[in-house]
């Protein structure tokens, strides 16, 4: 080993949940170590350009989210294009693009996390990957990282695993789930003459998305010609499952999406549309796009139809994009793992959930709200000397409550 470090909180993970855990944590008091594998902050949402912040209302003018959650919504835009919709207050059963939500460049929001990081003391550690964990005792108490300076171990008397894929969790023993992801890709685009499009129009005439998408159901926005050029067809795309990823599998379906966006591209200059001088892709991902890797097995795992459940442990809302009206109460028991293990809080998509459930809790709101108690509960349980599943609730609670949080459906009138 080369270096030895301490810190009283270390969250793995620099997307929105990481960055959130650990603006937490530092704001609590607590000397915190935000550690990320790639050189960019943000995660699917910026490195991944799924640059969509999505709703933190229900579609019918009630905010259901708030704290952290609400603030990097507003940072998105800060340096950057994207408006939040004005009359999102008074919409009912309104489309996602009306409710409160925006649109954002990847880059400048980058921007704007590196400076809350900062201006919170956050000790950010790019470029670094999590090899290993050290479990002493039955509790996580050190992750082994490599960097440029060699291999060490960052201890810390908490840990947060806000990685999107439960590395450190996985690399100590704790259980975990996993479900099927389609193969998707988004890019950004140059497209001469392009403007007004719904998803892009805010970024500015001649840039726009692209988005090739094959769906677990076998639909696909990519044209079967393509398909058949890299080697599938709508049935075998049906039954093709990238879940549980080895390190090879990653490297596959990157490159398989990749293709896809090189076929297209063929498909279009050979028709004459374009040409490479006038539409050609501008900038590619640097995360795998993939959505669902892992998350604990918590002491509760979170399950289809449970909108509008309350759970005496709820730690916050969120609510459905896809569809407005639905809202969800979110356990405390969700972020901490079943088997006992101490030591460590997930966040974000690595929070216990399955099936819908999970396509609810793996989006931007989602990440920064369990990000923010994630931080919080890491903080308390260093002060009360307790493991995160020995914190009590109600404590927890409160102290959401003050820092603006509505923990049930009836505080938000439903």
């Amino acid at each position: 080993m080369s270096f030895h470090v301490s810190y009283d909180v270390a969250v793995i993970g620099g997307g929105i949940a990481g960055v959130a855990a650990a603006l937490q944590a530092a704001r609590s008091g607590k000397k915190t170590v935000l550690v990320e594998k790639t050189l960019l902050l943000g995660g699917l949402a910026t490195s991944g350009l799924i640059y969509i912040y999505l709703p933190i209302c229900d579609g019918n003018g009630r905010q259901v989210t708030f704290g952290i959650s609400e603030e990097l919504l507003k940072a998105s835009i800060l340096y950057g294009p994207g408006e939040i919709p004005e009359n999102w207050r008074h919409e009912t059963g309104a489309e996602e693009r009306k409710r409160y939500r925006c649109i954002f460049s990847p880059a400048s929001f980058m921007l704007a996390l590196d400076e809350a990081l900062r201006e919170a003391g956050v000790d950010v550690w790019l470029d670094t990957l999590v090899c290993d964990a050290v479990v002493e005792n039955g509790r996580v108490a050190g992750a082994v990282v490599e960097n440029e300076s060699g291999r060490g171990t960052i201890r810390a008397r908490q840990f947060v695993d806000a990685s999107g894929s439960c590395i450190l969790a996985r690399r100590a023993g704790i259980p975990c789930l996993d479900e099927r992801n389609m193969y998707s890709l988004w890019t950004l685009e140059y497209r001469k003459g392009a403007q007004n499009r719904e998803v892009t129009d805010r970024l500015g005439e001649n840039v726009v998305v692209h988005f090739d998408g094959a769906w677990a159901n076998g639909e696909s926005a990519v044209s079967e010609e393509i398909l058949a050029k890299c080697g599938f067809t709508r049935e075998s795309l049906k039954a093709s499952e990238v879940r549980a990823p080895s390190g090879k599998d990653i490297s596959n379906y990157v490159l398989t999406t990749r293709r896809f966006l090189l076929e297209y591209y063929k498909q279009l200059y050979a028709s004459g549309t374009f040409d490479r001088k006038s539409c050609y892709a501008l900038k590619l991902p640097v995360v795998p796009q993939l959505r669902k890797i892992y998350c604990i097995q918590g002491e509760y795992v979170l399950k289809d139809n449970e909108n509008a459940t309350r759970f005496e442990d709820s730690i916050g809302l969120l609510a459905d994009w896809r569809k407005p009206g639905f809202v969800w109460e979110i356990p405390y028991r969700t972020l901490y793992p079943a088997n006992g293990t101490g030591g460590l809080l997930a966040a974000g998509r690595c929070t216990a959930a399955s099936g819908d459930a999970w396509e609810v809790t793996r989006v931007i709101p989602s990440a920064a709200m369990t990000g923010q108690a994630a931080g919080l509960a890491a903080a308390l349980a260093i002060d009360l000397g307790k493991e995160p599943g020995e914190v009590p609730v109600s404590l927890l609670q409160e102290k959401l409550r003050g820092l603006g949080f509505a923990i049930h459906l009836a505080d938000v009138g439903l």
